[in-house]
């Protein structure tokens, strides 16, 4: 008899237990940095930084960034778009595979930048 009373007593602590931890809130912001997943898919509430979801969105890649500070990246490639085009042309025409600097020491550095400086100025 004494041991049914022991197994009823822990059950019971078991049930007051489970219901204490559904009366538990989440936390309201993410507690590291890098989280923010959590945020976009409603787990929580805001980042680390502050952002909403509002204030979230996927990239290309699927990682959820900062909208604001992906639209400012995209502003700022606009203003290289035109040279990293004359590069990869530059590239292509002088049949260059592998790393070489452009404009480097070597003489087939200084012949990618003239290339590239021909196909940006188009």
């Amino acid at each position: 008899m004494a041991m049914k009373m022991k197994k009823m007593s822990a059950m019971k602590a078991m049930k007051a237990m489970k219901s204490t931890m559904k009366k538990m809130k989440m936390a309201k912001k993410v507690s590291t940095k890098g989280k923010a997943w959590q945020v976009f898919a409603g787990k929580k509430l805001k980042t680390k930084g502050g952002l909403a979801k509002k204030d979230l969105k996927k990239n290309k890649d699927g990682k959820v960034v900062s909208a604001k500070k992906s639209a400012l990246g995209k502003k700022q490639y606009k203003n290289i778009s035109k040279w990293t085009i004359a590069v990869s042309k530059a590239r292509k025409a002088l049949g260059i595979k592998g790393f070489v600097a452009v404009g480097g020491k070597k003489k087939e550095g200084q012949a990618f930048l003239a290339k590239a400086r021909s196909f940006y100025k188009k």
